[in-house]
């Protein structure tokens, strides 16, 4: 049976994939680079979120540089440590949900994206906020991150399995576009050649 939901509208920041692409060897976190800023790529994440909304970050048990700097950084933000981070993004996602579910929707976005506008997180918001059940980004005519989806599919989110995420829910239901002008959207940050230089 679904918890009833009680509270606000809650922010999850997936932090827990390993990066690969980024570094095979695992040596470096992408997360933690360095962005002209100064912040790292999941500080800027986090504090756009952060904004707008409470926010859950989902990382990994076995990255302990990581959530010690989380915990340093990210100041406000619940962490969360996924042990099961390696079966995939929906079990990261499904775990921060277990955490959240009595918020009456949620705003899932990705670590690796920190170039997303505080305009846009509000904005998605708003369409909750507005009745949307589902509501996705828009720019430039595609479809970015993050992704707001209201309390009323918490249990197909919680069914997830996998490394898809909840894109399958986009296919099967209908979604609210949100048109935004904020290219951070639909950039990540997946190599070296992805972080800007000051």
């Amino acid at each position: 049976m679904d918890l009833p939901a009680t509270d606000q509208i809650a922010g999850i920041l997936l932090a827990a994939g390993r990066g690969r692409r980024f570094d095979p060897s695992g040596k470096q976190s992408k997360l933690l680079q360095l962005l002209p800023s100064g912040e790292t790529v999941l500080a800027a994440a986090a504090k756009h979120l952060s904004a707008v909304l409470p926010v859950t970050v989902v990382c990994r048990t076995d990255a302990p540089p990581l959530t010690a700097q989380l915990a340093e950084e990210l100041v406000g933000c619940t962490l969360l440590e996924c042990a099961d981070a390696d079966d995939g993004m929906a079990t990261t996602l499904v775990f921060g949900l277990q955490q959240t579910a009595t918020a009456v929707g949620w705003v899932i976005a990705l670590a690796d994206m920190p170039f997303v506008q505080v305009s846009t997180i509000m904005a998605l918001k708003a369409a909750l906020d507005q009745g949307a059940d589902i509501a996705v980004p828009v720019c430039n005519q595609r479809r970015g991150n993050p992704v707001a989806f209201s309390h009323r599919h918490l249990s197909h989110l919680l069914a997830l399995r996998g490394d898809q995420g909840a894109r399958g829910l986009l296919e099967r239901f209908p979604v609210v576009e949100v048109a935004v002008d904020d290219p951070g959207v639909l950039q990540d940050i997946d190599t070296v050649a992805d972080i800007p230089q000051s």
